[in-house]
């Protein structure tokens, strides 16, 4: 999407597109309990296995958060409160909207006094969310972006000090990682939801655009780290993946070092994406890129259809317990998602973007 400072990057918004796509397929296949696909349900075919697995979508909204930050800002000043200012009416207004879509759905669920139980307990729920993986409807992945704006400025200090300071960060996360889960016995809960395990794929983004000169053109890297992830996400897959590695969750020391390899892929590949291509603006690009500049409203709003699309396909149209079958109608049902994708980013997110200010010092 076109920032405050007029700059627009297709090719971003193509990755985003991707990201959008393998969280709604993630949720389409599996739902939280496994359902219509298994989750011991391992794909023949190794590449289809980030889709089997299609949470780490969130790692490479995460990692390009960083890489565009650090495009958009790299060398510059900024005004950071006017940057937290439009940062804020970019994600709050359609979060707010699904914090109450969630909250008058659970009210109608019961009776006055349920609701003075439960919306009390909903209200501080909310009001964590600022702090916790809270938020309903993926609003947890906010609370993380939001803590890395907190530290964003620091972040941009040491990149113009020394480039491989941030790699000192990522070390340091991944220390901290390894400490927590000595202690605790697992920390896939920390590495997944948080800032304690998203910090390194920020970061990595940031340290991607930093060396973007290295990727551009490198085609025989790109492929081959493709090749690299995917085998290494069928592995995980055989392993248990997400839910079932054994239990979840995780014991898996795996989870320390997740966040980075998953942050180094993607920082790879936005990198190499955008710099070593004249991206065109033809009808399928265009509609590509246009997917993208709504994949925070899909993001957002599909947790309130994705399962029940599934459950409807499956029980009353054709069973879709077939991994390739359910993924046929994903990407049907995705693309189902793009007039709502529209409607709320033209009448609930757009309003709010005019009033967005210049964060940029001249």
């Amino acid at each position: 999407m076109k920032s405050s400072s007029g700059k627009y990057f297709i090719a971003l918004d193509h990755i985003r597109a991707f990201a959008a796509f393998m969280v709604f397929t993630w949720h389409f296949t599996h739902a939280a309990t496994g359902s219509p696909v298994a989750f011991e349900y391992v794909p023949s075919f190794f590449a289809l296995s980030v889709l089997d697995e299609g949470h780490t979508g969130v790692a490479l909204f995460m990692t390009l958060s960083g890489y565009l930050f650090a495009k958009l800002l790299d060398g510059k000043k900024i005004h950071y409160i006017h940057f937290i200012w439009n940062r804020f009416l970019r994600l709050a207004p359609l979060l707010v909207v699904v914090i109450l879509i969630v909250g008058l759905k659970e009210y109608l669920k019961g009776d006055d006094v349920i609701w003075y139980k439960y919306g009390y307990w909903y209200t501080l729920k909310i009001l964590k969310g600022a702090i916790y993986p809270t938020l309903p409807n993926g609003g947890w992945s906010i609370t993380a972006e939001f803590h890395f704006y907190l530290v964003l400025p620091v972040l941009l200090w040491l990149s113009r000090k020394a480039k491989i300071s941030l790699l000192l960060v990522v070390l340091s996360m991944t220390c901290i990682r390894l400490l927590l889960y000595s202690e605790q016995g697992e920390i896939q809960s920390l590495a997944y939801w948080t800032i304690v395990g998203r910090l390194d794929q920020f970061v990595l983004g940031i340290v991607a655009y930093r060396f973007n000169s290295i990727f551009s053109g490198r085609h025989l890297i790109a492929c081959s780290s493709v090749i690299a992830f995917m085998l290494f996400y069928w592995w995980f897959d055989m392993q248990g993946g997400f839910y079932k590695n054994p239990s979840y969750p995780s014991p898996s020391i795996l989870w320390v070092f997740m966040p980075t390899i998953e942050g180094a892929f993607y920082a790879t590949m936005i990198a190499w994406y955008d710099n070593s291509f004249s991206h065109s603006t033809n009808r399928i690009s265009n509609f590509i890129s246009t997917v993208g500049t709504y994949s925070y409203s899909i993001y957002l709003l599909h947790f309130f259809v994705v399962f029940k699309l599934a459950h409807f396909i499956n029980k009353n149209i054709i069973e879709i317990n077939n991994f390739y079958l359910a993924l046929m109608f994903s990407t049907l049902c995705f693309f189902m998602m793009v007039p709502l994708g529209y409607l709320s980013y033209r009448f609930i997110e757009s309003p709010f973007l005019k009033h967005r200010t210049q964060y940029i010092k001249e």
